[in-house]
């Protein structure tokens, strides 16, 4: 998403924070195909398909048990894995360069560990206490964190000079964000209760999902209200412009992709999948147009000072003695 948007001509970043924000970033990519793939896990009822924790089947290769639904479980804690080495990298990184790096970016990195280690401990409580909802569903709450979390720090290391024009925008970014984070935490919810197949089967949990469908509303009036206030925001900076219409233009797709979901009762696996990375990519959209919003200050303005010696101040005090009257 950076890659789009960003494209600096003069970047004067230190070299090492240069590096850790490729990390930070590669990081963040890699945890968003993380979610896609933890929601191709549960819909395809993969989620106990090695049934110990964490090896697989007691090996770390199951190739005598492999299919589709063993191979999804397995690839997902194989990439899980993987984050934790990169997060332990990070916090190497941020502490050898603290010298050279913002101060708050060694503290940061030890959050980003702190979490990826509380995700790893929910990642096996969900196969230990046999996909237990609430398990499930902090499971996936602290995976959005974790999320926009290292999208945050990202946005906070670009090279960006904003225009002094976001005002109100920081905290109508801010409220949007925070609408579309609950809204995927209820959605996590209906999802790890089964309550949309259990409301139309059996009428039971029909509240959980009552309250995710009317999520949709504060969520999406807040994403729209955001864009429609940055189109009417004079000189506002592009970046943020951008945002903000791939932001309005994110949440009326996830409602196309939600709507489509109900109607096909989660049968279309991939859509159901496309419904909740979209949802994620939605958050990380709001997020990132948050702290660029907060960090959108005008460029300061260089106040010259002339000395005795330098030609303005010989200038004018050649004007000067030429106006004094004779």
């Amino acid at each position: 998403m950076t890659d789009i948007f960003f494209h600096p001509s003069t970047d004067e970043t230190p070299h090492p924070q240069k590096q850790i924000r490729s990390l930070i970033f590669g990081m963040t990519g890699e945890t968003w195909i993380l979610l896609a793939i933890g929601s191709a896990t549960r819909v395809m009822n993969a989620g106990l398909a090695c049934p110990d924790w964490p090896l697989c089947y007691g090996v770390l290769f199951p190739s005598q048990q492999m299919n589709l639904q063993v191979f999804l479980e397995w690839f997902h804690r194989l990439a899980a894995s993987s984050m934790g080495l990169f997060a332990i990298a990070l916090v190497a990184m941020a502490w050898w360069y603290r010298r050279l790096i913002p101060q708050w970016l060694p503290w940061a990195s030890v959050l980003v560990l702190g979490l990826i280690i509380l995700q790893g401990v929910l990642g096996g409580l969900t196969v230990t206490e046999l996909l237990r909802f609430d398990i499930v569903t902090a499971h996936l709450a602290v995976g959005f964190l974790f999320f926009i979390t290292l999208l945050s720090m990202g946005c906070a290391l670009l090279p960006y000079q904003g225009t002094g024009s976001a005002g109100k925008l920081r905290w109508v970014g801010l409220v949007a964000a925070v609408l579309v984070y609950a809204q995927s935490i209820l959605g996590a919810l209906v999802a790890s209760q089964w309550a949309l197949h259990q409301c139309l089967s059996t009428s039971n949990l029909c509240q959980v999902m009552n309250s995710h469908i009317a999520g949709v509303i504060p969520a999406t009036l807040g994403t729209l209200f955001l864009m429609v206030l940055a189109w009417r925001t004079p000189a506002l900076h592009p970046y943020l412009r951008r945002l903000a219409n791939l932001a309005g233009g994110l949440v009326v797709l996830q409602i196309g992709l939600g709507i489509a979901t109900f109607k096909l009762r989660l049968q279309v696996e991939p859509l159901t999948v496309a419904h909740h990375a979209m949802g994620a990519l939605l958050l990380g959209t709001l997020v990132a147009f948050t702290v660029l919003a907060w960090r959108d200050v005008p460029a300061p303005v260089l106040n010259i000072k002339s000395t005795p010696e330098s030609p303005e101040a010989i200038s004018f005090q050649n004007h000067s003695a030429e106006s004094q009257p004779a």
